[in-house]
């Protein structure tokens, strides 16, 4: 009878051994990823290599289960205005789920140096500062990118 006991408890001590096992690495299959993605320069191919990792990562993990935000400031801007390149591009992210953050600084200075507010996408999200944003997200356990 010892033995039977002994036996059903060994098993049970097995068994609860697999499921939290198959837990920890249901939880790592489930983790959320985050990434911020820096565009400070005017350059077209660097606008296009941070959508470009953007949606990479999107197909890599799946949509659910990554944020992606992508902070522009100084001359990277241009990125997040219609006249842009990639403006249709950015406006479809939107829809698939990025966040897209300009800096209001960099919008600010280019108002007092032309007169005239920059123009962004739709859906495009206004924060204080760019860098500011990405520290925050940074604190907030975002990995950190820029082409």
């Amino acid at each position: 009878m010892k033995n039977i006991v002994n036996s059903i408890r060994i098993a049970s001590l097995v068994i609860l051994g697999m499921l939290a096992i198959a837990t920890a690495a249901q939880a790592q299959d489930d983790k959320v990823h985050k990434i911020v993605i820096q565009v400070s320069h005017p350059d077209p191919a660097e606008h296009a290599i941070a959508l470009n990792m953007a949606s990479n990562l999107q197909k890599l993990y799946g949509m659910d289960n990554i944020k992606v935000e992508i902070v522009a400031f100084g001359q990277g801007l241009e990125i997040l205005t219609p006249k842009s390149a990639e403006a249709a591009r950015v406006k479809s992210m939107v829809l698939q789920d990025v966040r897209f953050s300009a800096c209001a600084n960099t919008m600010d200075k280019i108002e007092r140096k032309t007169g005239k507010r920059p123009e962004l996408t739709e859906g495009v999200e206004i924060v204080p500062a760019g860098v500011g944003r990405i520290m925050e997200l940074q604190e907030q356990g975002y990995a950190y990118a820029a082409p």
